[in-house]
């Protein structure tokens, strides 16, 4: 036990993060976040790809900015012998190291989990990838939706009579970093009682196809004679279980109805309690059969309002689980989203303020997140060199004038001599 405040619930771990993108960033930012000590390295010239995503002001990134505040920034070229020493001493100063470079690359940089693992045996290691570090695949460059696919995702979204869909946002890359996150969470605690450390090998594709909760097994135990496929706007576990047209134009409405108790509900909202004791709609099973009818029935009924609103306040008086579907402004302005922190503004003093996703882990013992701000590229470089390794000011130039170190001006320097 400490008498020394903690700042959040992994104040006082040490992270080296050599991730660049989503899935890598996402794990070290929720980290840091939770008041880990976080060190970017980024490898010259340019570093992190997502320096340049939009939306770029003031040769800031959003994006950047987003997901990698908090974090000290080291812009070292770990591909000369001296910059890979820098990184193999500080490994020795850290409890945890994230990559999420293609398998076997940080091999070949001299950064394998064998390497450091006889540097500081206590290290954790976590190396994200797309389709893991072993297997016929591993070798394979990927991303996001292409992990995706192979995961039998892909092949679940849509509409029944036109090719698959893709979500429009990182599901895979985020959860991955989440997945990420867990691991290394139960790794440090195993550590605490055993004093070892360990590689974990996390990857998209896996993570994909952990979210499968009814197709494998229904394919698997029906003996391949049921093969899950795209349902459209609604789910094939039951009905009325999906998207609804609302009375406006671009007005969408979701209903989840999956008891007897929820369809009753929904019967009363629509004040057609005749089909809750109706025995083609006995059961979840009956009324899955007969979708379409309760689709048009559904549909029908809230067209017959002067407002999408007005159907959602009957839904809401008898508590049938529903939402309007929000485009992504509304979801920015909503009042619940914004009182949980669910959308945060986010300020940097270059680029200025935005809507952000919020941290989405809750404490008790700390119910404030942490102020936080994004690095520019080897900001920090001077700060992680003196205090992890004691470097001199003298080293630390010569490092620069080696161009071992850089910083961010002295890349736009060198970019303008180019």
């Amino acid at each position: 036990m400490t008498d020394t405040p903690l700042k959040h619930v992994l104040d006082g771990y040490k992270v080296l993060d050599f991730t660049h993108a989503l899935a890598g960033p996402t794990a070290t930012r929720l980290l840091v976040e939770m008041g880990a000590e976080v060190i970017k390295v980024e490898i010259p010239p340019v570093g992190d790809m997502t320096h340049a995503f939009p939306t770029v002001r003031n040769g800031r990134s959003a994006f950047y900015v987003q997901q990698n505040r908090g974090k000290k920034s080291l812009f070292l070229d770990v591909k000369t012998p001296r910059g890979l020493a820098i990184v193999k001493d500080l490994v020795e100063q850290v409890d945890v190291r994230v990559e999420n470079f293609a398998p076997g690359a940080i091999g070949r940089m001299g950064l394998d989990y064998e390497t450091l693992a006889a540097i500081n045996p206590r290290l954790v290691m976590c190396s994200i990838s797309a389709f893991g570090q072993t297997g016929p695949l591993a070798d394979r460059p990927g991303y996001d939706f292409i992990a995706q696919a192979f995961a039998g995702v892909t092949h679940v979204i849509g509409e029944p009579d036109r090719p698959p869909s893709l979500p429009g946002l990182g599901i895979g890359d985020v959860m991955t970093g989440v997945h990420g996150l867990g691991a290394i969470a139960c790794a440090l605690l195993y550590r605490e009682r055993t004093g070892r450390g360990q590689h974990l090998d996390i990857s998209l594709l896996d993570s994909y196809y952990h979210c499968h909760d009814l197709n494998v097994q229904l394919h698997s135990a029906s003996g391949g004679r049921i093969n899950p496929g795209r349902t459209g706007s609604h789910l094939g576990a039951g009905a009325p279980l999906g998207i609804f047209r609302g009375k406006g134009e671009d007005e969408y409405v979701a209903i989840a109805c999956v008891t007897n108790r929820q369809w009753r509900q929904l019967c009363a909202a629509m004040g057609r309690e005749e089909f809750a004791r109706h025995p083609d709609y006995r059961d979840n099973l009956d009324r899955a059969r007969r979708r379409n009818e309760l689709i048009a029935l559904v549909e029908g009924w809230i067209a017959g309002h002067d407002t999408t609103a007005a159907a959602l306040a009957k839904l809401d008086e008898h508590r049938v689980p529903h939402a309007p579907v929000l485009d992504i402004g509304q979801t920015i302005a909503h009042p619940h989203h914004r009182a949980r922190g669910t959308v945060r503004t986010l300020r940097d003093a270059q680029f200025g303020e935005f809507a952000a996703p919020g941290f989405p882990f809750r404490f008790s013992e700390f119910p404030e997140p942490l102020d936080l701000r994004a690095p520019q590229r080897g900001e920090h470089n001077a700060e992680v060199l003196r205090d992890y390794l004691g470097l001199g000011e003298a080293e630390i130039r010569a490092l620069e004038e080696a161009r071992i170190l850089v910083t961010e001006a002295t890349r736009m320097a060198a970019a303008e001599t180019r």
